[in-house]
Parts: C-alpha cells; sequence; structure tokens
C-alpha cells in the first residue's frame, strides 16, 4: 500500500496494490476509485483534499508503520 499527498494538485493518492488500472470512476464529487481487470478497487484519489478537512496540516498526519507518506 503506497500513499502519496500532491500538495500543489491539493490531492491524496491511495494506491492499495500494484495491479494494472484498466478503469476509473468519479464516484463522488472529487472521489475518483481506480479498478484493475478483475474489477477490484486498487487505488482511491481523493481531490480537493484541504476543503474536505478542518485546518489542514499534513505534516500532522500520522500514518501506520506499514504506510508510509511519499512526496511527489
Amino acid at each position: 500500500m503506497r500513499l502519496q499527498i500532491d500538495r500543489e494538485a491539493d490531492a491524496l493518492y491511495l494506491r492499495l496494490d500494484d495491479s494494472e488500472v484498466v478503469e476509473s470512476e468519479e464516484v463522488s464529487p472529487g472521489i475518483v476509485l481506480d479498478y484493475n481487470e478483475e474489477n477490484d478497487v486498487v487505488a482511491i484519489e481523493v481531490l480537493g483534499l484541504s476543503k474536505r478537512t478542518n485546518d489542514l496540516d499534513l505534516t500532522d498526519l500520522q500514518l501506520p508503520s506499514s504506510v508510509r507518506q511519499t512526496n511527489g
């Protein structure tokens, strides 16, 4: 699992596995799910991240040790 936060794009991308994305669907405004060939969700993208949380401070983002934040 990989978590990427793009401050310039104001987006969060959570990749659940490395299978190829064959389809994407915006399931709610600014929430995009990526699917693989088996129609499993393999990634979640959240657009407009700062508008979805109060006083978002990404420096305080806490992640379990099995997930790491990457920059770009």
